[in-house]
């Protein structure tokens, strides 16, 4: 899980070719409304976000039915969001990938391929409830070259942190990662 430049595609890819594990990127789940609003550069509400994380919640499930571990790319800002992940889900783990402000905003700002403006950061940043102590999961920094991070974020895993990621990550488990 993590705000947009946070590296939670990238990473996920990462762990999903490391482990063999199933990879879904979250933005493939947004509805075209939501979509054509980012790229507007209007910043998501509440509103826009609940079913796009249900269809992300729905997918977890599926994975969970097939005994499958997994990896999803999810931003995951909110508490209230990641509960929704988890609801019905105790096998998710969160991992949130963070990096300096200046990191995130040279990575948005060097996309080509991405429908979300760099103005959408700070947005993003407002809106970050990072994931607390009681929350299942843990924090990784980004900062550094992705064979860094994955070894961190395979040690959040080994230390029984992270079965299931949601890849500010969110891993799906069977092992189940949102990051």
């Amino acid at each position: 899980m993590g705000v947009s430049g946070a590296g939670k595609s990238e990473i996920a890819r990462a762990l999903a070719e490391s482990t063999g594990w199933t990879m879904a990127e979250g933005d493939e789940f947004h509805p075209a409304a939501n979509v054509e609003k980012m790229r507007s550069g209007q910043p998501l509400d509440d509103e826009d976000r609940w079913p796009w994380l249900h269809s992300i919640a729905d997918w977890i499930g599926k994975q969970e039915q097939a005994g499958l571990s997994s990896v999803v790319t999810c931003s995951a800002l909110k508490r209230s969001y990641r509960e929704l992940l988890r609801d019905g889900h105790p096998s998710v783990r969160f991992c949130q990938l963070d990096a300096s402000a200046a990191t995130l905003q040279a990575r948005v700002e060097g996309r080509r391929d991405h429908y979300m403006p760099g103005a959408l950061l700070h947005s993003q940043l407002r809106t970050l409830q990072s994931l607390e102590a009681d929350e299942p999961g843990g924090r990784v920094s980004t900062e550094g070259d992705v064979p860094q991070v994955l070894r961190r974020v395979l040690q959040l895993l080994a230390e029984g942190k992270a079965a299931i990621l949601v890849v500010g990550l969110l891993f799906v488990l069977s092992l189940n990662v949102i990051l």
